[in-house]
């Protein structure tokens, strides 16, 4: 068992055709059972050709028709992010992921609320993974997204973050010690996105076959604190915490878009506070991330 994607999930690509696409669709059908799952692409200027021996579609809608698939991911240059991913909606997809930085706030601001909107008025929801993101991996079943599969070993510790570099070095420190991941998670860092920490956890916390966590947040908003006061509550794991930017100046907009202090509860010191209020094992230091984990186990 994982969270969200196994072996037997089927993916659409939108934006297979353009460079990024083409290059991590490729690297995403050599891993593991990659040919089985990713069984469509969308360009509605290329449909009824094939790459990589998989036939691409006009539309979303067209590709899940054809293909059962429950997932997109999606590579589309940042003007045209926002509607790929409504279009995802549209189609009723289970799980968008979209790893396109850059994406405007406003544009973000606006598929939000039609995605609400649709929900409210009793459509079918479909879970929003970033922008911004790195994407998700069930090691050696499936990998969707720009990470690098050969560190990753199936295992039973989750791992979720919004820094995809932090995410790989958590995940290689798992694997060297020889315990392996359940499922990594970038949620990515965008001021507006999908799904949070809290939600992962949910999910982690859930899933039978994940021991522990590690989750890694970053300075600028309330997404983490939130996810520990949920912790506090409701965790039945344990969990080691690492936030970056501790060194960061308040009022400083970092690279990631989310990343911005306003100083007081966003601050990376205060976050660790909570953090550790709430039952987390927490490090300043994201080197010791694998052993801490590995001295709760």
């Amino acid at each position: 068992m994982s969270i969200l994607i196994n072996k037997n999930t089927k993916v659409i690509t939108q934006g297979i055709t353009g460079k990024t696409g083409q290059f991590h669709t490729e690297k995403c059908i050599e891993y593991a059972n990659g040919k089985n799952c990713f069984v469509a692409g969308v360009n509605p200027k290329k449909a009824g050709e094939k790459i990589f021996d998989v036939p691409i579609f006009a539309s979303v809608k067209d590709a899940k028709a054809a293909s059962g698939a429950t997932v997109s991911v999606i590579y589309v240059p940042p003007a045209g992010a926002a509607d790929a991913i409504w279009e995802a909606c549209e189609a009723d997809i289970d799980l968008a992921i979209c790893i396109t930085e850059g994406i405007p706030v406003r544009d973000m601001l606006i598929v939000r609320n039609k995605m609400k909107q649709k929900v409210a008025r009793g459509g079918k929801e479909t879970l929003l993974l970033g922008p911004n993101c790195p994407g998700l991996i069930t090691p050696e079943e499936i990998k969707i997204g720009i990470m690098p599969g050969h560190i990753h070993r199936k295992g039973r510790i989750g791992v979720v973050s919004r820094s995809g570099t932090l995410t790989y070095e958590a995940v290689a420190q798992v694997t060297e010690l020889g315990l392996g991941q359940s499922s990594a998670i970038g949620i990515g860092g965008d001021p507006i996105n999908g799904l949070k920490h809290i939600d992962i956890m949910r999910m982690f916390n859930d899933d039978p076959d994940t021991d522990a966590v590690i989750m890694i947040g970053e300075i600028g908003g309330p997404d983490e604190a939130e996810a520990a006061r949920w912790c506090k509550d409701h965790m039945k794991k344990p969990v080691v915490g690492f936030i970056a930017g501790v060194t960061a100046p308040a009022g400083k907009r970092m690279g990631h878009a989310g990343a911005l202090i306003s100083g007081g509860a966003d601050t990376a010191e205060a976050k660790l506070a909570i953090m550790e209020e709430c039952g987390f094992t927490v490090t300043r230091n994201p080197s010791e991330m694998g052993k801490l984990l590995k001295s709760l186990l």
